[in-house]
This record gives C-alpha cells, sequence and structure tokens, in this order.
C-alpha cells in the first residue's frame, strides 16, 4: 500500500476526486474506501484523505445522493442528429495497438479529440464523438486502458478507474499524441482540436504543455492544469469550469497564467451553479443549463479556430 505522498500527480487527483465525490454525497463511506483500496492508497491515508475532502468541500458528507436537475431538453449537441461511433484500431507507440471510437462527419470541418474520463471510452464519450461529427467536426475517442485490454474488459468501474491511476502519465500522452495523428490522417488537410473531460481535461492540458502543435483548438473541462509548466504550442484555448468545483479552480489561475505567457487566444468560462462533471448528463452531477452554455461556447470556439 501507498501513501499520499507516494503517489504520482495522476494518482492523487484521482484519490482526491474519489474523497470528493463522498464528500458531496455521491459515494459512501465504504465504497470510497475501496475505491481507495484498489489505487493501492493504505487505510490509514485513505481515512485522512477523506477527512480532508469533507474540511475542504465545508460541508459534512451527505448520506444520500443529490438528485440531477430535472430538464426537459435533450442532452447538449443530441437536437441534432448524432453519427453513430465504430470500434476501431490503430498503431500506436511502441508497436502497440491503440484502441479507440471513430466517429465520422458526413462533410468535415475539422476533427476533434475526444479524451475520456477517469471511467474510460464509456457510452457517454462515444455519444460525445457521435455530437461532434454530428455538427460536423470527426472525432476519435481513444481508449486510454487499450493497453490492458481496453475499457469494456473492466466489469467494475472503479478497477477502471485504478487501472488508470496505475498507469504512467507519459504512456498517455504518447497515446493521445498517436490519437492526434491518426485524426490528422482520417481527416487531411483539416484543422484538429482536443476536447478532455476532468481525467481527459487534465490530460488535454498536458498535451499543451508537450508541444502537440498539430492541435489549432483545445476545449479542457474542468481539468487540473499541471503545476507551472508552460504551454509549448499555439493552441487556441477555450477553458471550461464549473463555479462549484472548488478542487479544480484552484488550479485556474495556473492555467490562466500559462495561458497569459504563451501569448495564445484564450478564454475562461465559469458555468454558474455547476459543479465538476456538470456537462455528463449520466452522473449525477449533471447540470442542464451549464452543460448546454458550455456546448455553445465549445462550438462556437470551434467554428472560429477549426472551421
Amino acid at each position: 500500500m501507498v501513501t499520499l505522498a507516494g503517489m504520482t500527480p495522476l494518482q492523487r487527483y484521482i484519490a482526491e476526486e474519489i474523497g470528493t465525490d463522498h464528500a458531496e454525497g455521491l459515494l459512501s463511506r465504504r465504497e470510497a474506501l475501496r475505491r481507495l483500496s484498489l489505487l493501492g492508497l493504505g487505510t490509514p491515508a485513505a481515512v485522512a484523505l477523506l477527512a480532508a475532502c469533507a474540511q475542504r468541500s465545508g460541508t459534512p458528507a451527505r448520506t444520500t445522493k443529490p438528485t440531477t436537475p430535472a430538464s426537459s431538453a435533450p442532452p447538449p449537441g443530441t437536437a441534432t442528429a448524432v453519427q453513430p461511433t465504430t470500434a476501431i484500431t490503430f498503431p500506436g507507440p511502441d508497436g502497440r495497438t491503440l484502441q479507440a471510437a471513430w466517429a465520422a462527419a458526413a462533410q468535415p470541418r475539422g476533427g476533434v479529440l475526444v479524451i475520456h474520463e477517469n471511467k474510460g471510452l464509456t457510452d457517454h464519450i462515444r455519444s460525445v464523438a457521435g455530437r461532434f461529427a454530428g455538427i460536423g467536426y470527426s472525432a476519435l475517442a481513444v481508449d486510454l486502458l487499450s493497453e490492458e485490454g481496453g475499457t469494456t474488459t473492466f466489469t467494475d468501474p472503479a478497477a477502471a478507474t485504478a487501472a488508470l491511476g496505475k498507469a504512467p502519465q507519459d504512456r498517455f500522452i504518447a497515446d493521445l499524441q498517436a490519437g492526434v495523428a491518426e485524426l490528422g490522417r482520417r481527416v487531411p488537410g483539416k484543422k484538429l482540436g482536443a476536447t478532455g473531460f476532468c481525467f481527459g481535461g487534465g490530460l488535454t492540458w498536458l498535451l499543451l504543455t508537450h508541444g502537440t502543435r498539430e492541435l489549432a483548438a483545445a476545449t479542457p473541462f474542468y481539468g487540473p492544469y499541471p503545476g507551472d509548466d508552460d504551454i509549448t504550442t499555439a493552441t487556441a484555448v477555450l477553458a471550461v469550469y464549473g463555479a462549484l468545483d472548488k478542487r479544480v479552480d484552484a488550479t485556474r489561475p495556473a492555467a490562466e497564467a500559462a495561458l497569459n505567457r504563451a501569448g495564445v487566444p484564450h478564454e475562461i468560462f465559469v458555468a454558474d451553479n455547476a459543479n465538476h462533471a456538470f456537462f455528463n448528463d449520466t452522473g449525477a452531477n449533471y447540470q442542464p443549463t451549464a452543460a448546454a452554455a458550455a456546448w455553445q461556447r465549445v462550438t462556437d470556439w470551434y467554428a472560429q479556430y477549426l472551421g
């Protein structure tokens, strides 16, 4: 078992997300401790983490899950034709084979790499890829658990999350950069963007700090910024946050400072009355109004910078 101090930044991010979900009543104490154990965190450290997250949230952990806000509107991007996704494979780094979901636009205006949350390549992420294709951007969602056999090999979603937490960060960056290259081959001559959510939002930032120059635009959703690293691309960035997401919002000043240093076109959108993962219409934090506003901003951003 490891301690918090012995965790990689990626493991710590996932561990803190589990602790925050418990503090906000999304996970029982038993389930939170089980998931932290799967990450390799010892019981004393896990108990301390849950207490720290509860204190940071400013409210005692709830014992019931909040109710997803009712809405008669369809999830953002689904009012128009959502294109189907196809399971594909393509060559990855070091001779590895990568799995992905591919959604082709009828007449592509550009391409978008969709980067999944810490649950792996889920139906929700496939849907997002299909939504982008429906508005003219062919989309590719790489399964970052390809080396482990793919997300579908995990019957326990918490085990998939733990596997992502234990994989090296450099592998994710290399796999996603291979995904950008594959996307470029499938939409030749078109500009490319990247949209990531939560864990995937953090990886979107990492693509920008690791010189992924093929990206003309990026829209990270509530992703933690990686320390004080510099952005090394000319990518136009729309950064999306939730006003109630204290944990990730604490990294926003570092992101803004990096964007200003880089001198790239950028905007920061903070959705009112919205928490972490507010865009995910399959999750308990889904906020329909905020999600619709964010989708409109993203589509406007891509129309400006991708075509």
